[in-house]
């Protein structure tokens, strides 16, 4: 029997919330993979710690999609490779920047930096199409530019970020370009499944040849391998927050309107900042850091709220490029 359009509308908007708690959960669960680098390897730079919370999931992230249709996975067309490889290319530096920066702020702040892409999209479309976006817009891009300098707490006198919360926004850029090449229209008719292939493959070279350059010695990679407490959260990493939350993606966006899709997606960071207000102490215990359950500062809600509203009324404003998440 058919599924009614009503029920299956339903389904689509409950499974792209539960993405969205996916990669919410994922903010908190690299910060603790961040601290547990550094404690199993103290001798390697900041860089190799952020690289090692990247490089295993997205090499195991591939190898799974790889094996799911292990008798056609090889089978990409030449637009499908182009496709995978340039998202895969945003998406690594896009990540190596957020991931990096999360070693200097907290990783609710993080969540919600990482939305100012949501922004950029429209702007960057109406430049290119030389238009006026709109009052809309531009009111939304008010809200975010006050709730990322409350958020990211600008220094006034300086003028200018911490490194957490400037390569935060960096990294939002290149989500960015991301979000802009899925929406290329010669890409159309690209299957998914190939290009989210395609994209963790590029993700994890460019990942593992960094990690080989950065690597201090062979022991510092054998190393996190013999921790439980790494072995888990890497693989919840790789599980739920990379082949899940794709996979969620992939299957039910195109059941439901771009629109709806946005709204839903405005949902992610308040997740991750919900979640990292209990889940860091729990790890802490577990796996032996120093990781305090982040709290609900009055920069966190007033920055994070004008972000969020930013992003819903630019949701409601009808468009053809679809967000998603990094």
């Amino acid at each position: 029997m058919k599924t009614p359009p009503q029920t299956q509308h339903v389904e689509a908007i409950l499974m792209l919330l539960l993405a969205n708690l996916f990669w919410g959960l994922s903010f908190p669960l690299i910060k603790s993979l961040l601290m547990l680098n550094r404690e199993l390897v103290p001798e390697a730079s900041s860089w190799f710690a952020t690289l090692y919370t990247v490089a295993p999931r997205f090499i195991l992230a591939a190898l799974i999609l790889a094996l799911v249709d292990l008798s056609g996975f090889w089978r990409i067309t030449g637009r499908e490779l182009q496709q995978g490889a340039l998202i895969g290319s945003f998406s690594a530096v896009g990540m190596l920047l957020q991931n990096d920066g999360m070693h200097y702020t907290e990783a609710s702040t993080s969540a919600f930096l990482t939305q100012f892409y949501a922004i950029m999209i429209p702007v960057a479309v109406a430049l290119r199409h030389r238009r006026n976006p709109g009052a809309r817009v531009w009111v939304s891009c008010v809200l975010v530019l006050a709730g990322v300098a409350i958020l990211g707490r600008f220094d006034w006198h300086a003028m200018s970020f911490g490194r957490g919360e400037a390569e935060t926004l960096l990294s939002s850029v290149f989500f960015m370009g991301l979000i802009l090449c899925l929406g290329w229209a010669r890409y159309r008719g690209n299957r998914a499944a190939k290009i989210t292939l395609v994209m963790f493959v590029t993700q994890a070279v460019i990942f593992a040849g960094i990690t080989g350059v950065v690597t201090p010695n062979t022991q510092a990679l054998l190393i996190p391998w013999t921790s439980g407490p790494w072995l888990a959260l890497t693989a919840v990493l790789t599980l739920v927050c990379t082949v899940g939350a794709f996979t969620l993606m992939n299957m039910w966006q195109p059941k439901i309107s771009t629109t709806e899709a946005g709204l839903l997606y405005c949902v992610e960071p308040i997740f991750g900042s919900s979640i990292a207000l209990f889940l860091p102490a729990v790890i802490s215990a577990w796996a032996l850091i120093e990781y305090p359950n982040e709290t609900a500062t009055w920069t966190l809600l007033i920055g994070g709220g004008l972000i969020t509203i930013a992003n819903v009324l630019i949701q409601l404003r009808p468009r053809k490029a679809v967000v998603v998440s990094a």
